[in-house]
């Protein structure tokens, strides 16, 4: 049987892709680290990273060794709630902006699934402003969105620039209004990208408006104009406007993650925790 702790360390340094930042995440030495990863190596009688003085990857069998580590752990973790009656039950009315179903969200969500099978989870999809008004209107439970501007609430998940992107090539004439791709309002992308233009004096028009991800993406294909975006969470086929298009800074935007009540209970603090701990595969395409 393997060692739930050795497996843990050997999670950590693959969502990581190092054994120091692993590490820090674990509260652990990196020697410590490495030392449980040569560990697991020699009982597995495999190699399971590639490693060099400038990166750290998966071997084929580490990337086996990652389905069956979280397997096991899930296991153990769901005998030892069935055995000491903590195991989490209920509704959760969850709610995520459209552009994390893009993203490794799926694969958190199925984890937190099999983690808990007795949650009944229910996912609501829409834009960041329109998730908040439903979290304030008593109808999710839990979000992960955009930070609004000026609202002090919520876990911080990450922080990224968002940045122009359009259908590659795309050139902005500099006398003629900016042509806008833009979600409908309420949206937090939206005021960022009329707040900044206003800013820098820059004349624009709305040549596009739509209430999901995929009809902001058809219309920057077909050249109708440009989109703000989140630099990680990339549209498929859009390229971001270099420096040379002038347009102006749109700066960051922060991912939260929000809960009904001040301080989470139940599922709701076990999906926010695992949503909070898997910030840096978010990132990941």
């Amino acid at each position: 049987m393997y060692d739930p702790i050795l497996l843990t360390s050997f999670l950590a340094v693959a969502r990581a892709k190092g054994f120091t930042a692993a590490g820090r995440q674990l509260g652990l030495q990196q020697s410590t680290v490495s030392q449980h990863i040569r560990k697991l190596e020699a009982e597995t009688g495999r190699r399971l990273f590639q490693r060099d003085t400038h990166s750290v990857a998966l071997t084929v069998d580490g990337d086996a060794m990652v389905d069956f580590a979280r397997g096991i752990l899930e296991a153990n973790e769901r005998a030892q709630r069935y055995f000491t009656g903590t195991e989490l039950r209920g509704r959760l009315r969850f709610g995520a902006s459209e552009d994390f179903v893009l993203s490794r969200l799926p694969e958190v969500l199925r984890e937190f699934r099999r983690r808990h099978p007795s949650v009944d989870l229910e996912l609501t999809v829409g834009l960041s402003g329109q998730l908040y008004e439903k979290l304030d209107a008593g109808e999710l439970d839990l979000l992960i969105a955009k930070r609004r501007p000026g609202d002090p609430r919520g876990e911080l998940v990450w922080r990224e620039r968002l940045v122009w992107a359009g259908a590659d090539p795309w050139r902005p004439d500099p006398d003629r209004p900016l042509p806008l791709i833009l979600f409908a309002p309420p949206s937090i992308t939206r005021s960022a990208a009329i707040g900044a233009l206003e800013r820098a004096g820059r004349s624009w028009r709305i040549a596009c408006t739509s209430g999901s991800l995929s009809g902001l993406r058809a219309a920057a294909l077909a050249g109708l104009g440009i989109m703000a975006q989140s630099k990680n969470l990339a549209v498929d086929g859009l390229s971001e406007l270099p420096a040379s298009a002038g347009l102006p800074e749109l700066g960051e935007t922060e991912f939260v993650v929000v809960g009904a009540s001040q301080r989470l209970h139940g599922p709701a603090a076990a999906l926010g925790a695992a949503l909070v701990a898997n910030g840096d595969r978010f990132r990941e395409r």
